[in-house]
């Protein structure tokens, strides 16, 4: 699976945070509100962000264990530091970091794992399984795979912010339409797990939990980018063009001129979907 950089992260998880369907996450919190204690299974972690969103939609006196599995251990490692750096309260045992965020318990391990063969083996009946702009990566065999497991098992599904194709630029650039087409092939690319769903890995995971008679609802949870999220603007730009040139599909100075004109955007709007599968009462 190709790496992201703790910059990348470090820069998308504000404009995470803002996209994200607050009616999806308000169905989360409602299907837990219920318990006295919640599992989840993040996969493909990164740094931490999903959790920092997804736990404190989880009322306070709820107990918390999440389970952070990703293939980058570097990745991990930040994760640790960034969530003790995010608690009100931390503490660590041989097996677990321990933490407190307004009122809420969360305790937090951490796995290195190969997910490219399925994650039934790290998923517990019953609890919740999360990833955030992680299936446009994986194929749709796998999230086949991966929805009849999370049946077996019982397992609700939170899936924000997977990428759909949709991208506006402004001002327009006559190379916007190539240019995001040949990234949208990319996208389709192996990324570790067999050829990628990309743009159409929303519709897949939709269509795989309902045939899986799930409750599945579905909500926009696009990039809206401005001047504020220059920085932003600028990377997406630089990894659009990296990704592009590698399709061989345009010479080195258009992309180039593609990518400076893109750098500098007012904005651009980057299209993504949130899910919530929950299994049948």
């Amino acid at each position: 699976m190709n790496g992201f950089s703790e910059e990348w992260l470090r820069l998308r998880e504000p404009a995470d945070a803002e996209a994200r369907t607050p009616e999806i996450a308000a169905g989360l919190a409602a299907h837990l509100a219920d318990r006295t204690e919640v599992n989840f299974t993040d996969l493909g972690c990164g740094t931490g962000a999903n959790l920092r969103y997804t736990a404190l939609l989880v009322l306070p006196g709820i107990r918390q264990r999440w389970r952070l599995l990703d293939h980058n251990p570097q990745l991990l490692s930040s994760a640790r530091g960034q969530l003790t750096a995010w608690a009100d309260e931390s503490s660590e045992t041989p097996c677990a970091l321990k933490l407190r965020k307004d009122g809420r318990a969360i305790e937090v391990s951490f796995g290195e794992a190969d997910l490219s063969t399925g994650v039934e083996r790290f998923v517990q009946p019953g609890e919740i399984v999360t990833a955030s702009a992680f299936f446009d990566l994986v194929s749709k065999d796998w999230i086949a795979r991966f929805a009849r497991g999370a049946a077996a098992l019982g397992a609700a599904v939170y899936a924000p912010l997977i990428y759909n194709g949709y991208q506006i630029w402004v001002p327009p650039h006559p190379a916007d339409g190539p240019m995001v087409v040949a990234f949208n092939l990319h996208q389709r690319c192996d990324k570790g797990f067999g050829a990628a769903a990309g743009p159409s890995a929303a519709a897949s995971l939709y269509d795989a939990f309902c045939d899986g008679g799930y409750t599945v609802n579905r909500g926009d949870s696009s990039w809206r980018l401005g001047p504020q999220d220059a920085s932003l603007i600028a990377m997406l730009a630089e990894n659009s063009a990296a990704a592009v040139a590698e399709m061989g599909l345009f010479d080195e100075q258009a992309i180039t001129k593609w990518k400076e004109s893109r750098r500098v955007a007012a904005s651009c709007l980057v299209g993504h979907s949130d899910i919530l599968a929950l299994p049948a009462a």
